[in-house]
């Protein structure tokens, strides 16, 4: 740590570097920063900084309070997008509470958390995620967006802006240390996917937030509009950020097993089954708002049936066919969660759920390779396969009994975050839209 904070201190010397941004995220994944000068760096980095929690949404109710920023200092870059020649950095903190005790109601304490308890199981949660998000031409208020093009799946012409604007984006990201994968145009007019390398799930969720406000501020300087808003066009679909999961024991993949059919090992199978039985429960998690729920349909290509399988993109889960069986590849992928989430507490939900399946001896459903989109709701039923919640408030009534996203949340954002998101369902269970108008206001 002592060397970290000096290759700080002096990488903050060195490159002239006249504001420090400060990150950190609410209860709802929303980033959030406090501006230092250099000169409070070392202090910061000793002591941590000071603020006004009740200011946060979810954080400390007014009687408690101020908390404690302190910089992670393995987090620090510098911000490419500034003014060269002030150049700016920004570095992650964990909130804690001014005895120096985690504070409950720092997602990424949540996350940390749980990343520790596996570790002390010898085990190291990995994630990759593929983000999908939209842009759009300026937004005019009242009209519905436009997108930027009118390409499809891998579309590439001479005009393709959009790929210039992901090129730019990556370059971005990779200056900030955030290795891409893959990227391309996905299928609906404007939408896009970056797929990040695979990291462990702390990094990661730093990457994610860093990579919804690149994507967003390279499109901003550029006259386009980026979103990460799951649902934001009818009849095309939605954007999803597909997580692909992996446990390891130090160098080796605890999920594959060269003796399995599927190459999956019983921890795997254990931990699928974890995924499977708690999906509903974490739902609320990760699709947290009411948009999500419009992705969350048949024939969208969105996942909406318990299930899981090696090449069916109509379950939950898919295991993915690794090149030449390499054993490190070895992953599962789970596809409900949308960019919206906080990526934070998504992952402390899906580790949480797959290590429940591990430490119970889940027993894991048979594999439903078929399209499920194509069987009746009956013959589902009589095969066991349920689904996702099919609205926030369902969603938000599973979340409330179950004992998993309690103890694994902490009770402190586990009840601020079902009470937030009442609040939204109520909003708008009473907003009269548009599509109400059409339909009956001059028919009835």
């Amino acid at each position: 740590m002592d060397q970290h904070r000096e290759y700080v201190l002096r990488s903050v010397e060195e490159r002239g570097v006249r504001l420090v941004r400060l990150w950190f995220t609410d209860v709802l994944g929303n980033l959030k920063s406090l501006a230092i000068s250099p000169a409070e760096l070392d202090n910061a980095l000793t002591d941590g900084m000071t603020f006004d929690g009740s200011s946060i949404d979810g954080f400390s109710r007014v009687q408690e309070a101020d908390v404690l920023a302190i910089p992670d200092p393995d987090t620090f870059e510098i911000v490419p997008w500034g003014d060269p020649k002030e150049p700016e950095a920004r570095v992650f903190c964990d909130i804690h509470n001014l005895d120096g005790t985690p504070f409950a109601g720092d997602p990424r304490q949540v996350l940390r958390r749980h990343m520790k308890a596996a570790h002390e199981m010898g085990l190291t949660f990995y994630v990759a995620p593929d983000i999908e998000f939209f842009y759009f031409e300026p937004l005019v208020a009242g009209e519905v967006p436009v997108p930027i093009d009118q390409g499809g799946f891998f579309d590439l012409t001479t005009n393709d802006v959009t790929g210039e604007l992901r090129k730019r984006t990556i370059r971005t990201l990779e200056q900030m240390g955030i290795p891409v994968e893959y990227s391309f145009h996905e299928d609906a007019p404007g939408q896009q996917e970056i797929d990040l390398r695979h990291t462990d799930a702390l990094t990661m969720a730093d990457s994610v937030m860093t990579f919804r406000l690149a994507v967003r501020e390279i499109a901003a300087r550029n006259s386009a509009h980026a979103t990460f808003m799951p649902k934001p066009l009818e009849g095309v679909q939605g954007s999803g950020m597909h997580v692909h999961l992996s446990l390891f024991e130090g160098d080796d993949n605890a999920f594959f097993d060269a003796d399995d059919p599927y190459n999956l090992s019983a921890k795997a199978k254990a931990f699928m089954a974890g995924l499977l039985r708690h999906a509903p429960e974490i739902t609320a998690v990760t699709n947290q708002t009411v948009n999500s729920y419009k992705r969350l349909v048949p024939g969208f290509e969105a996942p909406v049936h318990l299930s899981w399988a090696r090449n069916n993109r109509s379950g939950l889960i898919r295991v993915p066919i690794t090149k030449n069986d390499n054993p490190l590849a070895t992953r599962l992928e789970y596809r409900s969660p949308d960019p919206a989430c906080n990526p934070y507490l998504a992952f402390s939900l899906m580790l949480a759920a797959g290590m429940k399946g591990i430490e119970e001896g889940y027993e894991l459903p048979d594999e439903a390779d078929a399209n499920l989109f194509e069987i009746g709701d009956d013959v589902l039923e009589k095969l066991g396969i349920g689904q996702l919640p099919t609205s926030l408030a369902a969603a938000l009534e599973t979340m409330e009994k179950s004992t998993l996203v309690r103890e694994a949340l902490g009770e402190h954002i586990y009840e601020w975050f079902l009470r937030s998101k009442r609040i939204e369902w109520r909003g708008y269970k009473t907003h009269v839209s548009a599509f109400e108008r059409d339909r009956y206001l001059t028919s009835l």
